[in-house]
């Protein structure tokens, strides 16, 4: 993964932002929404694309295309920068590989204690019977 490549493919557009604010809110565009082309980026192997094609498949358009948004700060760089770092976050979380799980098999002292919480079980319930007056 390319940060400087990626960085040049981002689209940026700048709306406004809703919610209260007053006279100010409506005329400054201060929300930014980020657009991310996976398939046309040439700052991602094939191979890349593809897990972020399978991990973020909800949210991504019909196209192919990441799309995020920030509207917290009021500020229109603000929002961008945090914006900026929500999508490579995202875009490393959805590039780790998971460790294998390794197999163990369960120690003698655990198989024990299983067997011995069954018999025990077994003996409560065999108590509960009707005695045999035979």
């Amino acid at each position: 993964m390319d940060k400087q490549k990626i960085l040049g493919e981002l689209l940026f557009k700048a709306t406004r932002s809703g919610g209260p604010g007053g006279q100010h809110a409506n005329k400054v565009s201060s929300k930014i929404e980020l657009s991310f082309d996976v398939d046309a980026s040439s700052g991602l192997s094939p191979e890349e694309k593809q897990r972020i094609r399978l991990k973020l498949l909800s949210r991504l358009t019909a196209d192919g295309i990441l799309k995020l948004q920030c509207e917290e700060s009021r500020s229109q760089h603000k929002n961008k920068q945090l914006v900026i770092k929500r999508f490579f976050l995202l875009l490393k979380k959805a590039l780790e590989v998971a460790k294998k799980r390794k197999l163990t098999k369960p120690s003698k002292s655990s198989v024990e204690q299983r067997l011995k919480s069954k018999r025990k079980q077994s003996s409560k319930k065999l108590n509960r019977k009707r005695p045999d007056l035979d």
